[in-house]
């Protein structure tokens, strides 16, 4: 008996063992396989192409670049179209993209990672790293004469998760939809994401503190730049620029390197130009409200963790593996499985009762009622998008990712984003 159970006792301390040396450098690391290795149908995947090839023909999008990958494994990766129609320049599967809005699941990994290292708690006040928070208030008028406002204390404060799951009430800018936020914020200087100007997070995020919210803290459900104020608290806590923080502790240990607030010379060339289209034909898209080529032009010092960062299809894709692979990729951990589950699971409450998905930490997921819809993939699929017209999914009971890449303005007519989204899991075929 006594060595039964010492034999026992060895059996146990060998499993214990194993599972505790590090994951080796293979294990979900992305690489090409053919579709039907990993459960996925080639015929129809191609059905994407075919899709996108006509879209480009009817004129609702210039190009795109799709990536779809399952169990670690790119099974499709395709360049459509032409990235300048001026130039007649094609797509490549390596073109930079601003990813915009894709740049807070990033910022969120962040703001966990210092957060399972025990800096704060995701209830903390926001003002206890950033002191003029203790100031803001909820709308209460607004005068159109000249943008000046007035407003009522709140009785409960910002937190760290407010900011996270868009719940905190601070608005967006020149995205905002109310007139009166977004004036105020013109009037006050605020930036919202996209600029040349040598402005800081330090300097900015301050500013943001003094302008009005749309409802009290954790009562609604705002799409706002709380992601940026995270950036800032970022910086506060680990005491590196927000830039250097991400570089050093995502994308170098994941191997991203062509993910950059502002990219280096050398990858200039590869960023993609923004269209819009004019008279049946497709042009570089302008404006007065932001500086267009900002991955690109400029000071180089704004580092918003909202929706500053550019990237390509591939990169995007290992930083969804990694949360696939519940926290690691290739080697190193960034999170635990316990805190990825915590970033997908329903911070919201009822906000969004009724509709096809829930809201976490940064990422939309979709619940039962989204599997019901049809489309969306399985229950715990986590999914956001970007400005110019960029999107991702990945369902981690699939283990399957899909990106889409564009870099469009008034494209009212595109499709392909729910095309794209609806033809990538009916390619499952296992």
């Amino acid at each position: 008996m006594r060595t039964t159970h010492f034999l026992l006792l060895l059996a146990a301390l060998a499993i214990s063992c194993r599972q505790a040396q590090p994951v080796t450098e293979t294990q979900h690391l992305l690489s090409e396989a053919p579709p039907e290795s990993e459960g996925m149908s080639g015929e129809r995947l191609d059905r994407i192409g075919r899709m996108l090839e006509e879209s480009i023909a009817e004129g609702q999008i210039p190009g795109a670049v799709a990536l779809v990958a399952r169990n670690g494994k790119i099974v499709y990766h395709k360049a459509f179209g032409l990235a300048d129609a001026e130039q007649g320049t094609a797509f490549e599967t390596d073109h930079i993209f601003r990813i915009a809005s894709q740049t807070k699941a990033i910022t969120s990994t962040a703001v966990m990672m210092l957060w399972e290292e025990g800096h704060f708690r995701l209830d903390d006040p926001i003002s206890d790293f950033i002191p003029e928070f203790a100031q803001t208030g909820v709308l209460e008028r607004f005068n159109e004469a000249d943008s000046s406002f007035t407003v009522t204390p709140l009785e409960n404060p910002i937190t760290i998760r407010h900011l996270l799951s868009h719940t905190s009430g601070i608005g967006y800018g020149m995205i905002d939809g109310n007139p009166s936020i977004r004036k105020a914020f013109a009037k006050a200087g605020i930036i919202d994401a996209f600029t040349a100007e040598a402005v800081t997070l330090e300097e900015n995020i301050p500013r943001l503190a003094q302008m009005p919210l749309h409802h009290p803290p954790g009562e609604g459900w705002t799409y706002s730049e709380g992601l940026d104020v995270l950036g800032r608290l970022v910086e506060i806590v680990s005491g590196m620029p927000f830039d250097a923080f991400l570089k050093t502790r995502i994308f170098d240990p994941l191997g991203m390197e062509d993910t950059w607030f502002y990219l280096p010379e050398e990858k200039a060339d590869r960023l993609v130009p923004v269209q819009y289209q004019a008279d049946g034909q497709w042009k570089r898209f302008e404006t007065e409200g932001f500086e267009i080529d900002y991955p690109i032009t400029g000071a180089r010092t704004y580092f918003a963790g909202g929706a500053g960062l550019s990237s390509t299809a591939r990169d995007y894709a290992v930083f969804l593996q990694m949360m696939l692979n519940q926290g690691e990729y290739n080697g190193t951990r960034l999170l635990s499985r316990t805190t990825v589950q915590t970033l997908l699971a329903n911070q919201i409450g009822e906000f969004w009762a009724g509709g096809p998905k829930d809201f976490g930490l940064a990422f939309a997921v979709v619940n039962a009622n989204g599997v019901a819809y049809g489309g969306e993939g399985g229950e715990g699929t986590f999914d956001w998008g970007g400005y110019f017209n960029t999107e991702y999914f990945a369902d981690p009971g699939e283990q399957l990712i899909g990106i889409l890449m564009k870099q469009t303005q008034g494209a009212s007519q595109d499709e392909t984003d729910w095309k794209f989204r609806q033809m990538v899991f009916a390619s499952i075929a296992d």
